[in-house]
């Protein structure tokens, strides 16, 4: 009878939460989007905070968090042989400082030893909240792309999770789990992610929307009839624990069927709306955008997502970020917005740049010298 009744309980509550999120509204009003628009954007360009020293270096994916009243960031260099994943400190947000890497080539025979580009995990998402790295089980957890073939984005790339149990503010290597948790080879693998997997976001979901605490969005390309043709989407993982993860639909969550969708990065804006999720990313390359650009997309039980259609977040309009300003990672502190984006000028030097929504005046920071060969219009890569 006890154990008849246990079962009717947990029933009723499992029916409770899956109507809870089928009450959520599907669609986020226009009204509700126009003012997270008006809240989030950042008309004033600071300009650069990051560059490298070297020409053959290219930094990108910016991951900004707080602790102990000072700021870091995470972000990756790519160098000629692949991705390592790099942390930088500030007291400001506008001067940063190079600490350390934290997730190095590995001479080895593991399936990541060439590529590892890494990106904050279970971070506060309320806008303009802490943004503190929470841990888990006693462990700060970063999610993260890798590959064993040199190049830039060559080869079976997937998602490996790293995790430590050290503070994450200094400089240390970050162990990882021994096998990728999500590959584009999986026997599982959706249609539109069979090719290549790249960049992921994890969120700490306390309140379990997909019955989940712990939900990622990847973005991968791929196709049904053509992987290596594919457009780039975005879809959805779960997880019961950051070690064991499963693929959530059957399908892309945000999906402009051509050029490249990518880079998700959530924050919470109840103070817009009740239980109102904003997700930032980047388009590029399908109608109606031009070049690589950052966006964002609404949703109330973070399945459904409501794109925006009006004017784009981060755009090129300056000499370093002319050819793309695209990957967001945006911050709300004492009253100001800070938007901060990988600009990449035409030699296709690659840094780390911040737009605010206050004038804070002008960053001194510059790209060093191009190369003679580079000074001249080029193609570059948006991802």
């Amino acid at each position: 009878m006890k154990l008849k009744l246990a079962s009717l309980l947990l029933l009723g509550l499992l029916n409770q939460q899956s109507f809870a999120q089928s009450a959520k509204p599907k669609e986020v009003p226009a009204t509700v989007m126009q003012k997270v628009y008006e809240e989030v954007k950042t008309p004033y360009k600071y300009g650069l905070v990051l560059v490298t020293d070297d020409n053959k270096k290219k930094m990108d994916c910016p991951s900004v968090f707080r602790k102990g009243g000072k700021w870091y960031m995470t972000y990756i260099i790519y160098d000629g042989r692949g991705y390592e994943t790099w942390l930088a400190q500030s007291k400001d947000l506008l001067k940063w400082e190079t600490k350390g890497k934290i997730m190095a080539f590995t001479d080895t025979t593991d399936w990541d030893t060439n590529q590892k580009a890494g990106y904050v995990a279970l971070q506060d998402y309320k806008w303009g909240g802490s943004y503190e790295w929470q841990q888990y089980q006693g462990k700060y957890w970063m999610s993260y792309f890798g590959g064993k073939s040199r190049g830039y984005e060559k080869g079976l790339l997937s998602i490996g999770i790293a995790s430590t149990d050290k503070d994450p503010t200094t400089v240390h290597p970050w162990p990882r789990l021994p096998q990728p948790v999500l590959r584009p080879d999986d026997k599982d693998v959706r249609w539109w992610e069979n090719h290549t997997i790249y960049k992921s976001s994890v969120i700490w979901d306390k309140s379990q929307l997909t019955g989940h605490p712990f939900v990622m969005y990847y973005n991968a390309n791929g196709d049904s009839l053509d992987a290596k043709r594919g457009a780039e989407r975005i879809g959805m993982a779960v997880s019961d624990d950051m070690v064991h993860w499963s693929r959530y639909l059957k399908n892309p969550v945000l999906n402009h069927h051509k050029g490249i969708t990518g880079d998700a990065y959530l924050q919470k804006v109840d103070g817009i709306d009740k239980d109102l999720w904003v997700m930032f990313y980047f388009g590029a390359f399908y109608p109606g955008i031009k070049g690589a650009v950052n966006r964002f997309a609404c949703s109330y039980d973070l399945v459904n997502w409501t794109d925006w259609s009006g004017q784009n977040l981060v755009e090129p309009s300056e000499p370093y970020d002319e050819l793309f300003a695209h990957k967001s990672f945006v911050v709300k502190h004492k009253g100001v917005v800070y938007h901060y984006y990988c600009a990449v000028n035409k030699p296709d030097q690659r840094g780390i740049a911040v737009a605010t929504s206050k004038d804070l005046g002008k960053s001194k920071v510059t790209f060093i010298a191009p190369p003679e060969k580079k000074k001249k219009e080029a193609k570059a890569s948006t991802n």
